[in-house]
């Protein structure tokens, strides 16, 4: 196996540590997402190009709070990072306090809501672009053959998993795999003028800088909501065209495809109640960080070290990770 690093130099005014995040009404899962998005620092530069001064209310906006948090956090300061007012500000926007989330929601919700209280425009697109998969939904109908194309943007890839074991890999294969819609599935052939039996399916026609990766752990089981808590195995590094060759879109011209792990949230718990921690790997020493909430805890060793610890450690296994849900986010090398 071979596994490609990102060089990193040693740069003074680079934050050497992660600052943790004290726990305030139920706010691991936003602690993590912060973690996230502080490892995420092509998302703090562009926030850094933006002349926020002038704005009304402050306290309500998304994108404002974030900036100032991921700055503390960026401080060599061994303490919490302060980020109280990003939690309020978020409550203001809806994303309540005192409240379990999903991680992967609140996270659209935080890109959708910078998206809208920006004042620049291009540097929210910017913003946007970090995350944008652009798509090509395709719906031939069964009876004439005619074929609908329908582009639209994704900006996580919701990925379902089978009740038993699978790999990243199994996973894409089956998000890009065409299905035939039947039945009361049937769709309306604008050819036919009727409803009728077609094929669907996704197409890639441009991948972003920053991969968002959720799978889909929860399951509808006669009105109850239920966690699968099967292994899914995943790598540190992935070239997306070689993991399913059919994925694409006739106008794809990207040539780079190279992905490199570097942030995982994960949830232990049930559906309805558990908690929310992340690794995130350091810009600068490249070595990986466990964040539970004001507690962070640095291992000092490279991934295939770090995967072999977790491999031995029951719950939390790199290759057999059994937990409820995760993003994987991965970087473009």
């Amino acid at each position: 196996m071979s596994f490609f690093w990102r060089q990193c130099q040693y740069v003074a005014h680079r934050y050497l540590v992660v600052r943790g995040l004290n726990n305030y009404y139920l706010s691991c899962c936003v602690n993590t997402l912060l973690q996230t998005l502080n490892a995420t620092w092509e998302l703090a530069d562009i926030l850094e190009k933006w002349e926020d001064a002038g704005l009304g209310a402050v306290g309500e906006n998304v994108p404002f709070q974030l900036k100032r948090v991921l700055k503390a956090m960026r401080e060599n300061c061994p303490q919490p990072a302060p980020h109280k007012d990003f939690l309020h500000c978020l409550d203001r926007n809806c994303i309540r306090l005192q409240t379990q989330h999903d991680a992967d929601e609140v996270f659209l919700s935080i890109l959708d809501l910078m998206q809208r209280q920006m004042d620049d425009r291009a540097l929210a697109l910017e913003i946007q672009s970090l995350y944008k998969i652009s798509v090509e939904t395709q719906l031939q109908c069964l009876e004439c053959n005619a074929v609908q194309t329908q582009n639209s943007h994704l900006l996580s890839l919701p990925l379902h998993i089978r009740e038993d074991q699978n790999s990243l890999e199994d996973c894409m294969n089956s998000f890009f795999q065409q299905q035939e819609l039947k039945g009361i599935n049937c769709c309306l052939c604008a050819q036919c003028e009727t409803r009728t039996p077609s094929r669907q399916g996704v197409k890639v026609r441009s991948l972003p800088r920053i991969l968002c990766i959720q799978l889909k752990r929860f399951r509808n089981y006669h009105g109850r909501t239920l966690k699968l808590d099967c292994k899914v195995s995943f790598p540190e590094t992935f070239d997306f065209s070689e993991i399913h060759k059919e994925a694409f879109s006739t106008d794809f011209t990207q040539n780079d495809c190279r992905y490199t792990l570097y942030a995982v949230v994960v949830h232990s718990g049930t559906a309805t109640f558990g908690h929310y921690t992340a690794y995130v790997r350091h810009k600068v020493t490249n070595c990986w960080h466990y964040a539970d909430d004001s507690h962070v805890s640095q291992w000092d060793c490279i991934y295939a070290n770090v995967q072999k610890r977790w491999r031995t450690t029951g719950s939390f296994r790199l290759k057999t990770l059994k937990i409820k849900r995760k993003i994987i986010q991965h970087r473009k090398r």
